[in-house]
């Protein structure tokens, strides 16, 4: 009975192995994929939007061979020089890849609605994102981010309307920060905003106010806050998903 009841053991859990490894075959969430498939994945995406992106890939690659190829010969043993310049021409062109399609991904979602998201997901666990805490019906929204610049609302849609919801949410945010700085940023193109590409390094930038312990406490401020707004209206048209767009860029 031992026997007969170790071996339908091995076979649940030999099925269940092979489930869940078809399972990460055809999954669409980066999580589950494979360094190979992130790869593909990344390229696959890059390429949609930025055509010369293999072109750098090449010219990063063949640059660091030929470094190390003129190297091997002047160094011994040669070989060794002419293995790790294939090794290092690889990382160079993969690192090449990871930042054109930082910029494809920009390409990709500029302009639409909710697209500050992206930039906001490129923060450090250093800070706690809240996306899309207001919205209108013409679908401007305005993002929270929360870490060592103090509280961080980004505006992201038509200027005049997402300040005017910033001035709301900045006055919200007043009547609990506790003397914890509010600052406000409209994205865009034109002067006195920030675009896209941008958003991540100048959050980044902002001076450091308060300690990481704090965080903690005003975050736990803010969703009391949060908890007390009205329904959000939902606006008409899909906003875009960005699920994975990070792992699937870093490689993770």
């Amino acid at each position: 009975m031992a026997s007969e009841r170790a071996k339908q053991l091995a076979a649940e859990q030999k099925a269940a192995l092979k489930a869940e490894k078809l399972r990460k075959k055809t999954s669409n969430d980066p999580k589950d994929w494979g360094r190979g498939r992130q790869f593909v994945e990344a390229f696959k995406l890059t390429m949609q939007f930025d055509k010369s992106a293999i072109w750098y890939m090449i010219g990063a690659f063949v640059l660091v061979v030929a470094v190390f190829v003129v190297l091997s010969l002047f160094l011994q043993p040669w070989w060794s020089y002419l293995v790790f310049g294939v090794l290092f021409g690889l990382l160079a062109a993969m690192y090449v890849l990871s930042w054109r399609a930082k910029i494809a991904m920009f390409a990709r979602f500029k302009g639409q609605p909710g697209s500050g998201e992206i930039g906001l997901n490129l923060l450090s666990k250093k800070w706690i994102k809240n996306p899309v805490i207001a919205v209108d019906r013409y679908q401007n929204v305005v993002h929270r981010v929360v870490g060592p610049g103090g509280i961080v609302l980004v505006g992201d849609g038509q200027a005049g309307r997402v300040r005017e919801m910033l001035a709301t949410e900045t006055k919200r945010h007043e009547s609990i920060k506790y003397n914890v700085p509010v600052t406000t940023i409209v994205m865009g193109d034109a002067e006195n905003q920030v675009p896209l590409a941008k958003l991540d390094k100048h959050i980044k930038k902002l001076p450091k106010v308060i300690q990481p312990s704090q965080v903690t406490e005003i975050q736990a401020r803010l969703k009391a806050l949060d908890g007390s707004r009205p329904r959000m209206p939902i606006p008409k048209g899909p906003m875009p998903s960005t699920k994975g767009a990070r792992s699937a860029l870093r490689g993770r």
